[in-house]
């Protein structure tokens, strides 16, 4: 049966702290952008009303109420301050990574030539296995360059002779012109490539948790099947609305998680609960 332990703090201490070296069979972290904004998410529900304040699907009106909101800072005083705050954390995500595990880093355009400049001096340039591209199509649309519509996901591993990729559980997705590959093929699809077309977590969806910059279980359930095997050990020191946590929990994985924001560690303990895990305790904090 898996584990799944809670951390609240520094994620930099509690690394050194409290996970072994080489214990990590997969490391995914989700740091802040560096956008330089200040990042919230109000929750919104809608319920049918002839009264309502909007009009939706088929003209049929809806009443809105507002829930929680909640937020984070994501402005560092400078590309360099940010990356002297990475680093570190880097190197300790090196230190705990299994022999054959898997670190992936989810940033975005503002910083990821930065970040993998510093990966590949941590882990080495032979290290270095995939860019992938994570695309969606939601959102503004800028009138003055092309709108950015991507995430980076970048795939380092210690050894690049030898590392978990369980080919055989992958997910396949539809040929963009099944017409030219013929009905078997088209009914079987076909394995992805390094650009993942995935759409964002609905603001109204199902999926939710209210938290901004919160990821979708799919990308994370692709990365947990193929990258670890049953009974590993998963980390995400930036954890942030759970999703790792989720995706191990659904796969048969232990995890641990980290957060220095309380409404994370609020939010990944109401997340994890559907699976009967529960708080042992409030210093060591234990799911």
């Amino acid at each position: 049966m898996s584990k799944h332990y809670l951390y609240y703090g520094d994620n930099l201490s509690i690394l050194q702290k409290y996970v072994p070296d080489e214990s990590i069979n997969l490391i995914y972290i989700d740091p802040p952008f560096n956008t330089g904004k200040f990042q919230f998410r109000t929750e919104i529900q809608v319920e049918q009303d002839e009264e309502g304040d909007r009009v939706g699907f088929q003209g049929k009106t809806y009443k809105t109420h507002i829930g929680t909101t909640r937020h984070y800072s994501d402005k560092f005083a400078s590309s360099d301050v940010y990356l002297q705050f990475l680093r570190p954390r880097l190197e300790e995500a090196y230190r705990v990574l299994h022999p054959q595990g898997s670190f992936f880093l989810h940033i975005d355009y503002r910083e990821v030539h930065y970040c993998k400049v510093m990966l590949d001096e941590i882990f080495g340039r032979e290290c270095f296995i995939n860019e992938i591209i994570w695309a969606y199509d939601y959102g503004g649309r800028s009138k003055s360059r092309w709108p950015a519509k991507h995430d980076n996901i970048l795939w380092y591993t210690k050894n690049p002779k030898q590392f978990t990729f369980n080919f055989d559980e992958m997910d396949r997705i539809p040929y963009m012109a099944p017409g030219l590959v013929g009905k078997e093929k088209a009914a079987r699809g076909k394995t992805p490539t390094d650009v993942w077309w995935h759409t964002i977590v609905s603001t109204n969806g199902e999926e939710k948790t209210g938290y901004p910059t919160q990821k979708p279980l799919g990308v994370l359930n692709r990365i947990v099947r193929i990258h670890s095997s049953p009974g590993d050990l998963l980390l995400d020191f930036f954890a942030g609305s759970g999703t790792l946590g989720e995706a191990a929990a659904q796969h048969n994985r232990s995890s641990i998680l980290i957060d220095s924001n309380i409404t994370a560690i609020h939010s990944i303990m109401a997340r994890l609960a559907v699976f009967g895990v529960e708080l042992v305790n409030a210093d060591y904090k234990m799911l």
